[in-house]
């Protein structure tokens, strides 16, 4: 743990909120017998408290944008494709507590519990250090990189829309395929049809954000 602590670039005083963080549902439900706590509530705080941070930070620097655009630049800076980076980034994977099934099935390097851990680090940091302690820590490590997602923002699903429409009768429909996760952290998969013709899937934690997904590899297999 301390060397996950040199990278984050915090100590905490009580160790096992940062061990808690990274207990995966699948690990604790094979020790229940120990009482051990998943790392899922801390998640859910921790998606609040970097949605917070990132939206303060927005409107306060970002005297430019109107509503719509902090929006996008959010929704790209908190997205899990951003959250994975940082996981990455400091090899959280290596430190993840996983379930014998999670991990014969690749469950370090899967997106979603590598996002999950992060949101959930920073609930731990939060509640060791403060607001101002996993404040320091989002712009480190999330917000260095505002100027990047302001710059590649881009609205797939109307860039794909665009492209169709050049193609007069053909039509794109949104799918949702499925939802996995607790109420708190849903992960959505939708599929975008063209006419009955699946092209492109997406994941998101948002319905919206697994759409944009969805058309982004849509374009891609269209080619374009």
């Amino acid at each position: 743990m301390k060397g996950l602590e040199e990278k984050i670039g915090y100590t905490f005083r009580d160790p096992k909120l940062l061990e808690n963080a990274l207990t995966h549902s699948s690990y604790a439900n094979e020790h229940r017998d120990i009482g051990l706590s998943s790392n899922e509530r801390l998640e859910f705080l921790g998606d609040s408290i970097l949605g917070l941070v990132v939206a303060d930070h927005l409107y306060r620097k970002r005297l430019d944008l109107a509503e719509g655009e902090l929006t996008k630049i959010r929704s790209a800076l908190v997205c899990e494709n951003s959250l994975v980076e940082v996981a990455e980034k400091l090899q959280v994977g290596e430190y993840l507590k996983l379930g014998k099934g999670e991990l014969s099935g690749g469950g370090r390097q899967r997106p979603s519990i590598q996002a999950d851990a992060i949101e959930a680090i920073l609930a731990a940091i939060y509640l060791d250090g403060g607001i101002g302690q996993v404040r320091k820590v989002i712009h480190r490590f999330i917000l260095e990189n505002e100027a990047e997602k302001s710059a590649t923002i881009q609205d797939y699903k109307t860039t794909l829309q665009e492209i169709i429409q050049k193609d007069n009768g053909r039509e794109l429909r949104y799918v949702l395929m499925k939802e996995t996760g607790p109420d708190h952290n849903k992960v959505f998969t939708i599929n975008v049809y063209l006419d009955d013709e699946s092209i492109g899937q997406g994941e998101g934690r948002s319905k919206k954000e697994a759409e944009q997904e969805a058309a982004k590899a849509g374009i891609a297999s269209l080619g374009l």
